[in-house]
């Protein structure tokens, strides 16, 4: 009965606050956010997703540091306490929504390795010259093989990044024909931005921590990897303008993405995709590209980061034993 009731009161802990922050998050992401200089896309990108994960990593910690540690501490053994109505159905509401998180995770991983094998049926290797291996695609013989396999054929993108563990480019033969030599290696090094920023790892997390009414900030987040990508894969006003041209070029070849569509390929990194207003931004922004903006794309030094983690873990190890008493008082509360 001690463990049940200590498992119930962690995971109750948890569920309220991954809850209210959660629901915080999503109401008021947009003030808290002010979009910064247009040209520091990556720090919006880093900004954006810290925020999205900000409700699980801190429900995560005030369960594991505090929650825990003052039940094992000062919750008496000896006491035969039945675990209560409420604290049993948060717990169990609790441990459900990690085990949602967990397979929502895992259907997508198995969505996009069924896609990706498809795709990947009669690939070829390219002579590319960047750092992850290129696979040249042939749309006509993946369509072939999905029909094959009773699966739903989609369409494949002109180029895209897929991968967590062994990362690699996907190019159709289609878009490599379209583009000229210096179009294709600026959208190459677009997608090894994805794949040096572990962007597809990041998507797998969104997954994992899925909550309604976080679209619009996983949107907002998704459009700046975008441009981080942009912004790393060019470092001058003729690579701007080489990328952009490979946009307007590949968006040809792009319909509206269907829901089954998105589902998909909802863990790689296409260049272009259907999203009509976040390709007009793009190509806008790589047209005002220049020079001075290449030279001030500074990203925000770790060290803020690293003196701001200090001091708090400073703080907290002051106070640490008087967090534990409150914590518990507030979790037999909770019992009660």
């Amino acid at each position: 009965m001690y463990a049940l009731r200590g498992i119930a009161v962690s995971f109750s802990v948890f569920l309220i606050v991954y809850g209210v922050l959660s629901i915080a998050v999503s109401l008021g992401w947009r003030t808290v956010w002010q979009p910064s200089l247009r040209h520091r896309a990556r720090r919006d990108a880093d900004w954006l997703l810290a925020l999205r994960m900000f409700p699980l990593a801190t429900a995560v910690v005030i369960m594991a540091a505090f929650t825990v540690p003052s039940f094992l501490l000062l919750e008496p053994r000896a006491i035969d306490e039945p675990v209560g109505a409420i604290p049993l159905v948060l717990g169990i509401c609790g441990a459900a929504l990690g085990c949602f998180g967990l397979v929502n995770a895992a259907l997508a991983i198995g969505r996009v390795s069924r896609t990706v094998a498809t795709w990947t049926a009669a690939a070829q290797p390219v002579d590319s010259g960047v750092p992850v291996p290129v696979l040249r695609i042939s749309p006509g013989v993946s369509a072939t093989k999905a029909s094959s396999a009773n699966l739903a054929a989609i369409a494949f993108p002109p180029m895209t990044a897929a991968g967590i563990v062994r990362p690699r480019v996907l190019l159709s033969s289609t878009a490599e024909s379209m583009l000229t030599a210096n179009e294709l290696q600026t959208a190459l090094n677009h997608e090894v931005a994805h794949v040096r920023r572990r962007d597809n790892l990041r998507k797998l997390l969104l997954r994992f921590v899925a909550f309604r009414g976080m679209a619009g900030l996983e949107a907002a987040w998704l459009e700046a990897t975008e441009m981080a990508a942009d912004d790393a894969a060019v470092s001058t006003a003729g690579e701007a303008l080489d990328l952009a041209a490979a946009l307007i070029k590949l968006s040809r070849l792009v319909k509206i993405e269907s829901a089954s569509d998105q589902a998909a390929t909802d863990l790689t990194a296409a260049l272009v995709h259907g999203n009509v207003s976040v390709m007009n931004a793009r190509v806008e922004r790589l047209i005002a590209w220049s020079d001075q903006r290449a030279a001030s794309r500074g990203g925000f030094s770790a060290w803020y980061g690293l003196a701001a983690a200090a001091a708090t873990v400073a703080v907290f190890a002051v106070t640490y034993g008087q967090l534990l008493v409150r914590v518990h008082t507030a979790t037999e509360w909770l019992v009660r």
